[in-house]
């Protein structure tokens, strides 16, 4: 055995022997990350972790294994748990700002980089402010600020305020109203998520008089989340098209914009275009655009817009019965608390990737109208875990470009058949596997009120 090892298990001895000793076991860690030993610091920390679930600095030095082996998302999806309101942890402050250094976005970087140093001048890194292109002077933290102020000091967050009087800009057009032809019979597999959706909106306008008696009315919201192209817009729509009510599909652009009160007026517009047209399902997607966190905003403006988003919800000067809100997101994590409260979003369904049963429905759908040949769709099926609605799209598309080029070159074309099927398959990855190395961290790490414990009952952890 070298000397080196014996050092280490001398160490971690020493760790074992005072198992309460936080510091002593995370400058091990710090020992093996420096030694570059990611894997055993990796695995020592989450060890640390479990017995010692609350500790700040453990979280950090968790996100900071994950930073030096380059997974971002998962450094991230700690962090982001560490840094929000008054009471943001400096360190994680530290190591956000450099994964958003990594990422590109040096403004933000800086900006964080900045508000930790001034919460505690223990964190400074001198060599990272130079990277930032920050002079440092340490009597008084940071100079040279670059932040551009408005002039009641506060932070601009690059909307513009409009001054009184000016009438030039003007409010978002409404959107069109849909009347979706499709049905939940065209969604395939989401057994489950179908089931949520006709207690909460669909039985409600099918036995009106029912639930009249009781004195229930007809209205609310579903907040639906999983990772992207798993058929949460489609099904939105399909619910309207299943109880043959309007739709409106609104998007951050339809919403948000550079004047200062008009984001929350175009929000407003869009509440009461659907109330014109009840009973109307209103379906705001990338929800956390418009619902973000309000702790973790440094700006008034976006917590404006979410107060007006919770009013809207609440029909607190209009009635919304009739109006059925559904909204969709790829990042629950980052929507404000109070959008959970019962008579908002009280319905938080995770939508994970179809199933098996599932791709087998999708994959019928997906090949209605092509010319097909013995087409054994449960065999591609199967051999398509992980994939979600999106990809097996993307698998079709792929084999079908492949049978052109090749009837391009033949002069007759032929159908499609398993095998071609199968050929495209083995060239298409899924694209959930990085949301879930995301929303993992988050449901272990971050899972007040077991918020996310259908995430890890789909991953199987325990």
């Amino acid at each position: 055995m070298s000397d080196l090892e014996a050092s280490l298990n001398a160490f971690r001895e020493a760790v074992r022997l005072a198992p309460d000793n936080i510091a002593l076991a995370e400058h091990f860690v710090r020992v093996l990350l420096s030694l570059l030993r990611y894997d055993e610091a990796e695995q020592f920390c989450k060890s640390l972790l479990a017995k010692h679930p609350s500790s700040k600095s453990l979280k950090v030095l968790m996100a900071s294994t994950y930073f030096r082996q380059d997974k971002n998302s998962h450094a991230l999806a700690i962090v982001e748990t560490l840094i929000r309101g008054a009471d943001a942890y400096p360190p994680a402050l530290v190591l956000h700002a450099k994964l958003m250094f990594r990422a590109g976005n040096v403004q933000a970087a800086v900006a964080d980089y900045k508000l930790a140093v001034e919460m505690s001048d223990e964190v400074a890194d001198e060599e990272f402010a130079s990277l930032l292109g920050i002079r440092a002077t340490w009597n008084d933290g940071l100079s040279e600020r670059t932040d551009m102020q408005d002039d009641e000091g506060e932070v601009s967050d690059g909307r513009l305020r409009q001054q009184a009087g000016d009438d030039d800009s003007e409010i978002a057009d409404e959107p069109e109203i849909e009347r979706p032809k499709i049905s939940f019979s065209d969604v395939g597999g989401m057994s489950k998520v179908k089931e949520e959706i006709q207690v909460k909106i669909i039985y409600p306008l099918t036995h009106a008089q029912m639930y009249a008696a009781y004195g229930k009315k007809v209205g609310g919201g579903i907040l639906m989340y999983g990772p992207p192209g798993c058929g949460k817009t489609h099904l939105a729509r399909a619910t309207a098209g299943e109880v043959q009510a309007k739709f409106m599909s609104i998007g951050i652009n339809d919403v948000l914009d550079m004047w200062v009160g008009n984001s929350e007026r175009n929000l407003h517009s869009l509440f009461e275009q659907a109330r014109r047209n009840r009973p109307c399902v209103l379906f705001f997607d990338e929800v956390d655009a418009l619902g973000a966190s309000r702790s973790d905003m440094r700006q008034s403006a976006g917590r404006h817009l979410v107060n007006q988003f919770l009013a809207e919800m609440d029909g607190v000067d209009s009635n919304n019965e009739g109006v059925l809100i559904l909204g969709a997101t790829n990042a629950p994590w980052h929507i404000d608390s109070a959008f959970r409260r019962p008579g908002r979003f009280d319905q938080v369904l995770f939508v994970p990737p179809p199933d098996a049963p599932a791709r087998t429905e999708i994959l019928k759908i997906l090949l209605v109208g092509k010319p097909t040949l013995d087409i054994d769709h449960e065999s591609i099926a199967a051999k398509s875990a992980e994939f979600s609605g999106a990809d097996l799209k993307a698998v079709v598309d792929r084999a079908i470009e492949a049978k052109l080029q090749e009837a391009i070159r033949s002069g007759r074309p032929t159908p499609l058949t398993t095998k071609d099927l199968l050929a495209s398959l083995r060239l298409v990855k899924p694209s959930t596997r990085e949301w879930f190395a995301t929303a993992r961290n988050h449901a272990l790490y971050a899972n007040q009120g077991g918020t996310y414990d259908d995430i890890l009952q789909y991953l199987k952890i325990k």
